[in-house]
């Protein structure tokens, strides 16, 4: 017998609050695409100081959620605070259509996301009952639309931006919010009401006590810090790269810069299943891999993506062509998979380890990880041009490998401990 109360076998508010967050994202990476591309060829900036503004605005948006957390519990409601947190995002993104407001901008939708990105997913739990079965599915299937709403977005907003001017491009993204919106707004009555039920705890694993995960915890998180310097790249230094240094034809066209960004939630669609199953199977025959280990295998593996890179790059000048934009497609297929091994797996041993007083505090902590790395990010990106690209990408490839080198080093450390042999096994996500 069908159930009239679901929608493709769950909650009919899961697709809700699956579309919501589609355009949200949609919004939010179709504006990043753009975003060094606007500031190095329109505004005219030079590199420097727009990988600055880069990793300011990267950090501020890991930044705001702490805060939009707490007004959220206290004050407004989950709700009230995504509906004002969409509000403030539309209305940036359309700011961007006038040059003199392109800080203020930055600035409302920086604050706007600090209201949306903690409340929104935070409602997924509330949809089903306690012993409901399809409740273990259901972040899978809403991390799907984070996925799709980043692939679409450098495709369309991008090629909107680059084809018919900067202004289309941000506009369509403020258009995507609204989207977003109107289906939140008009799918309330499938979202159960905030007081309906208590707030989802986070099950601690088995020798997660008290505060003793805190010093794990605090390495794993300068160790992702450091990682994030050389992640945040591919949006900024990287970027700048690609448009000149790439050959983009394919198929009798030139292929738009922007879509590169698209390659990566592409491959995250396409390896993730890959990989959860994998690891189900190795837990289910007793040999599952350790959350450290994971991470550690992941910044190394980013590292080798750009270290490939920088070799690319190297034997290209000394051959006299220009990579083609095959060579890009591979790049981000290693990238992502390593990407998978370390960004979803420590969201996911932040929130298993935290001290049951201080859960919400801790995954919080994982996101001030993510303030920091882009903040640095943007400063180490302002040395771009001082250097020759392939030297850069090897001083990226160096900074995972120290990254790496910590997460083994804590993981020896800890070893011994039962909260070093965590095992995460994360959603199929747009790692944040």
């Amino acid at each position: 017998m069908r159930d009239k109360d679901s929608w493709f076998g769950q909650p009919k508010g899961l697709t809700i609050l699956f579309l919501t967050e589609m355009w949200e994202k949609f919004s939010f990476f179709g504006m990043r695409a753009l975003q060094i591309y606007y500031m190095t060829k329109e505004l005219q900036f030079t590199h420097a100081s727009a990988s600055l503004i880069f990793g300011a605005y990267a950090a501020g948006v890991y930044l705001t959620p702490i805060f939009g957390g707490i007004i959220a519990d206290r004050w407004l409601g989950r709700r009230p605070a995504v509906i004002l947190g969409g509000l403030l995002m539309a209305l940036g993104h359309f700011m961007m259509a006038f040059e003199s407001l392109f800080f203020p901008a930055m600035v409302v939708i920086a604050i706007g996301n600090g209201l949306f990105l903690p409340n929104l997913p935070s409602q997924v739990n509330l949809l089903y009952a306690k012993n409901d079965p399809r409740a273990g599915s259901a972040f899978n299937v809403y991390y799907v639309g984070i996925n799709l709403g980043a692939f679409l977005a450098p495709l369309i907003c991008g090629t909107l931006g680059e084809v018919y001017g900067w202004h289309y491009g941000f506009g369509a993204a403020g258009i995507g919010m609204c989207l977003g919106l109107a289906i939140y707004v008009w799918g309330g009555k499938y979202l159960p009401p905030e007081a309906s039920k208590p707030a989802a705890r986070t099950p601690p694993v088995q020798g997660a006590e008290g505060y003793g995960t805190i010093p794990l915890l605090a390495g794993v998180a300068v160790a992702v810090m450091l990682f994030r310097i050389a992640y945040e790249q591919t949006g900024n230094t990287f970027a700048i790269w690609a448009d000149g240094a790439v050959d983009r034809q394919a198929f009798g066209m030139t292929i738009p810069v922007t879509w590169f960004q698209s390659l990566n939630p592409m491959f995250v669609f396409l390896l993730s299943p890959l990989l959860v199953r994998m690891w189900n199977a190795r837990a289910a025959r007793g040999h599952a891999v350790p959350a450290l280990e994971r991470m550690t295998l992941g910044a190394f593996g980013i590292g080798v993506a750009y270290a490939l890179l920088a070799g690319l790059i190297l034997m290209g000048a000394g051959a006299g062509y220009t990579l083609g934009w095959i060579w890009m497609v591979g790049f981000f297929a290693v990238f992502t998979l390593a990407e998978l091994y370390i960004l979803p797996v420590g969201l996911g041993l932040f929130a298993t380890l935290a001290p049951k007083r201080f859960a919400a505090t801790t995954v919080a902590a994982w996101f001030f990880c993510s303030f920091v790395g882009n903040l640095l990010s943007g400063v180490i990106g302002a040395f771009w041009t001082r250097t020759s690209p392939h030297i850069f990408f090897l001083l990226m490839a160096a900074i995972c490998a120290v990254s790496s080198l910590m997460l083994y080093r804590i993981h020896r450390i800890h070893r011994a401990s039962p909260v070093s042999q965590a095992v995460v096994v994360p959603p199929v996500e747009k790692a944040l």
